[in-house]
């Protein structure tokens, strides 16, 4: 029987639908940023913004680890309503379908136009992919070297399926794990502790993984990366159903929004260099930074509890149709922003017509994904349509 502090697997979190909307959304627009910032991207435009990288700081210490939370939140519900076996087995289909799909069909066009830009191969797309894409191996080196094929921005399937089997495996061993965990998981966090105690977590990482392993996407290796997002992933799973835990991070929203805008100033000021280095520094701005990280999921959450609760046929149409649109958005962006090399656009212009032509795009294949039966998998949707109050009814990836 669920506690006062838990909350019903039978309820449906719109909060929480949003939160992942609005994350994978803001995707497209940040990776279009990445086309105007230093950063390295698969291909760049010629235009160089520097005031854009402040802007896209906000947002990249946090938005992954988000979405892997809200995950973790949807496992918890999902498996609240089917066995273990089912829940690998649909999450297996869910994601491995799109991801084999996407390595083989989405994705090649990226690593195609990366070459071209990078180091000026004179073939085209089919001599590319037909004699190097599937060379499991790299082949072209502009620095890094590009091994093929490749998942690119797909990684973020990869570690999700992987946590996932890795939760399941534990739960098939010890299958109260989650609710004896998750309680008193949520006693330690009462309080203020709530805010403290993931940062120290998150800051810990930072400062002793992120040196050592730096982030490469690439699974094997990747350690700090795998610390983050599982940190998250297993945050959300453990603490879905503890009500007290999302009342309370609703109730300290705007002291949380000002912690996490503190620690963003902090660590903006270190990275643009207005303070002078020092090993001291470094370990002050790995602490902000994991700070920040947490502050700011908290933050979101806790607006989204509060003000994220209206639901319709809009919020039912984005929430199926968000990961179709998180698979293609990328190499769309990457074709559109190559057609309009040498145009003499300006950026803004040039920027508009990418996330025009990126959204279109997303659109379009959603509508046509949705319509073909054999398509649906391909893209992360359910084998056969369903009627609205099965949409209604679906949780988040």
């Amino acid at each position: 029987m669920l506690t006062p502090q838990q909350v019903s697997t039978s309820e449906r979190r719109i909060d929480l639908d949003w939160v992942r909307i609005l994350a994978f959304g803001l995707l497209i627009f940040y990776h279009v940023g990445m086309l105007y910032v230093s950063w390295g991207f698969h291909i760049k435009s010629e235009h160089r913004l520097t005031w854009l990288e402040p802007v896209m700081l906000v947002l990249n210490p946090w938005r992954l680890s988000l979405l892997f939370l809200v995950s973790g939140v949807a496992s918890r519900f999902m498996l609240s309503k089917v066995t273990l076996a089912a829940f690998a087995r649909a999450r297996s289909v869910r994601l491995l379908i799109p991801l084999i799909f996407g390595m083989l069909v989405i994705v090649p066009p990226q690593s195609y136009l990366q070459i071209v830009e990078s180091l000026g191969y004179p073939a085209g797309f089919a001599d590319f992919y037909v004699h190097h894409y599937l060379a499991f191996g790299a082949q072209f080196c502009p620095n890094p070297c590009i091994v093929q094929p490749t998942w690119n921005h797909l990684w973020f399937v990869v570690y999700l399926w992987v946590y996932t089997m890795a939760l399941a495996g534990v739960l098939c061993i010890w299958p109260a794990a989650a609710d004896w965990i998750g309680e008193r998981l949520a006693a330690v966090l009462a309080g203020p502790w709530l805010l403290v105690l993931p940062c120290l977590l998150f800051a810990a990482w930072r400062l002793f993984l992120a040196p050592v392993f730096p982030s490469t996407h690439a699974l094997f290796g990747d350690w700090y990366s795998h610390a983050d997002y599982a940190t998250a992933f297993l945050i959300g799973f453990l603490l879905a159903r503890e009500g007290g835990i999302w009342h309370d991070l609703e109730r300290r929203r705007w002291t949380t929004l000002m912690l996490a805008a503190a620690c963003f100033v902090a660590f903006v000021l270190v990275y643009a260099g207005l303070l002078p280095p020092s090993p001291m520094l470094r370990w002050f701005a790995g602490s902000v930074y994991g700070c920040y990280q947490w502050l700011a999921m908290a933050a979101v959450l806790g607006f989204a509890r509060r003000h994220l609760t209206a639901d319709g046929p809009v919020r039912r149409y984005l929430t199926d149709a968000i990961f179709p649109y998180y698979i293609v958005h990328q190499t769309a962006i990457i074709v559109i922003a190559h057609a309009l090399q040498g145009s003499g656009l300006s950026a803004g212009s040039e920027a508009a017509i990418v996330i025009s032509g990126t959204a279109l795009t997303c659109v379009v294949t959603y509508e046509i994904a949705r319509r073909i039966g054999w398509l649906r998998p391909l893209f992360g949707l359910r084998m056969e349509p369903r009627s609205a109050a099965g949409i209604a009814r679906q949780q988040p990836a």
